[in-house]
């Protein structure tokens, strides 16, 4: 079984990336019930992601690569809003961040995430983190793309 276990954390306001960017667009199939349907455009690659519901920090993740063109087509038919990012890979000691920088309907939100072996794994956080956001599911990628950044309340910080 696939498990994914991971801490997110905003990122202090002056943070600049660096180096080359992946690009992503994704968007979530419209389903109900436990298990969410993500279609992922990365550069030139796709991939159709099967996410099981959050315990703590931890849920069922399930992956595979998928042809760009089915990509498209799945895309045209997600619900409400396509997730646009560009994503960098900020390694900072024996780990690599994933720091991603929102634009469209969440432009102005970044967000680090560090994937880990277990929950309770230890990390030195860099010093460009501001608060975690693990356990808060408006940050949930799905969920951005349901209820976008933008249309938050200036309250969320």
């Amino acid at each position: 079984m696939a498990i994914e276990i991971e801490r997110k954390f905003l990122v202090k306001d002056g943070w600049r990336p660096e180096g080359e960017p992946i690009h992503l667009r994704q968007g979530y199939l419209p389903l109900t019930g436990p298990i969410i349907v993500r279609i992922r455009q990365q550069d030139n690659r796709a991939f159709l992601t099967l996410k099981g519901r959050t315990d703590g920090i931890t849920r069922n993740e399930y992956e595979y690569e998928i042809p760009p063109q089915d990509a498209e087509e799945l895309l045209m038919r997600c619900q409400k809003s396509i997730v646009e990012k560009s994503r960098y890979l900020v390694t900072e000691g024996n780990y690599t961040w994933e720091v991603d920088v929102f634009f469209g309907a969440n432009d102005g939100l970044i967000v680090a995430e560090l994937e880990l072996s277990s929950e309770d794994e230890e990390f030195e956080r860099p010093e460009w983190l501001a608060a975690e956001v693990s356990n808060d599911p408006r940050y949930y990628n799905a969920n951005l793309a349901k209820h976008p950044f933008s249309e938050w309340r200036s309250d969320t910080d």
